[in-house]
């Protein structure tokens, strides 16, 4: 080889050094940049908690939905409650061979405080509207567009506007179940307080839509009630926790101020507080750090709990809202046991 092509060669792997160096000096400036903004905003990680979410929103849909009757139902999609535009939109369910009002079902969906909608539930709101009930399915603000207590300020106003329009949605305002799954269960938990605890309604500073009477139950899945509990996670589930609560109260400091307070339904229900389902799964965190605490908490006042809670041991670890599962049995079993708690705190005509 001639010394031209020896030098030819150098100053290729020369270049090559240079562009390799170059790329990684990008990667590092990139990955440097992405922490910094990630510990002045929560929106990165919000967007990507949000965009793993979906996924698995939509997925849990598409599975639902082969397991939705035949039964013919009425349809009121994107029924407007408030004024922020989709966000404060509703869909009402009912049997289409209804010939007056029915028990209801408002139901708040969950995702992290920062993701999901109404769309998320509809399946399974068809599936309860078909044995009887008219079914309600809420859209809220999420975090980090909207900050704390907004989205409790929203459903409250949802509950006025069904509350208003009952005849019309073809809800009995007598016979009220609020339910919710995961956050859902933590907005649903916290609107039932709202309505039973005066003394948490004044600290909240909110004149709750409908009167405690209204209320006969709710369906609590795999929620969250206790937020000191929350704060103590740690790895990647306590990363995704705290990130969706910094979008979700707007504040960094969300476990020591009024947020993580007010949001402790746990340390705020009374005697008073409705009938209640409550379930999780065995393979889900959230089941012992926070649904089986909150139903001994609730049985210590005397307030009437449904529980359905599977062993340690349980084969397969059901997940995080396994209720939605509809292809396991276990998730058929939930859904029996939603339907008989309805049932029995509930009259249908």
């Amino acid at each position: 080889m001639s010394a031209h092509a020896d030098d030819a060669a150098a100053d290729r792997q020369r270049r090559k050094r240079h562009r390799g160096r170059t790329a990684l000096l990008v990667i590092v400036i990139v990955v440097v940049l992405a922490v910094l903004v990630g510990m002045i905003t929560p929106w990165p990680s919000a967007m990507l908690i949000r965009a793993v979410f979906t996924k698995g929103g939509d997925e849990t849909v598409a599975e639902m939905k082969k397991h939705v009757p035949d039964t013919k139902l009425t349809e009121k999609l994107d029924v407007s409650y408030g004024d922020d535009g989709a966000d404060t939109t509703m869909d009402v369910f009912s049997p289409a061979s209804a010939t007056g009002p029915l028990p209801t079902v408002v139901w708040i969906h969950g995702g992290a405080w920062i993701s999901g909608s109404k769309e998320n539930v509809a399946p399974y709101l068809r599936i309860l509207a078909g044995e009887g009930y008219t079914t309600i399915g809420v859209n809220y603000t999420l975090g980090p567009e909207g900050v704390y207590p907004l989205a409790v300020n929203q459903l409250n106003e949802a509950l006025a506007y069904i509350d208003e329009h009952a005849d019309a949605l073809g809800v009995d305002p007598a016979q009220i179940v609020i339910a919710g799954d995961s956050a859902g269960g933590q907005l649903a938990s916290q609107m039932a307080t709202l309505i039973t605890s005066p003394d948490y309604a004044e600290i909240m500073g909110i004149e709750p839509a409908l009167k405690a009477e209204q209320l006969v139950g709710t369906v609590l899945n795999c929620g969250v009630y206790d937020l000191a509990a929350l704060a103590r996670l740690d790895g990647i589930l306590g990363w995704g926790f705290k990130s969706s609560m910094w979008a979700y109260s707007g504040t960094r400091t969300w476990a020591e101020d009024a947020t993580g307070a007010t949001m402790s339904t746990i340390d705020w229900v009374t005697a008073d507080f409705p009938p209640t389902y409550i379930s999780g799964g065995n393979g889900d965190g959230l089941t012992w750090l926070q649904s089986i605490p909150l139903s001994q908490r609730l049985d210590e006042l005397g307030v009437e709990v449904t529980t359905l809670f599977w062993p340690a041991p349980h084969e397969p670890k059901l997940p995080h809202e396994y209720q939605f599962h509809l292809d396991l049995p276990e998730a058929k079993t939930a859904l029996e046991k939603t339907l008989d708690f309805l049932a029995a705190h509930t009259t249908r005509p």
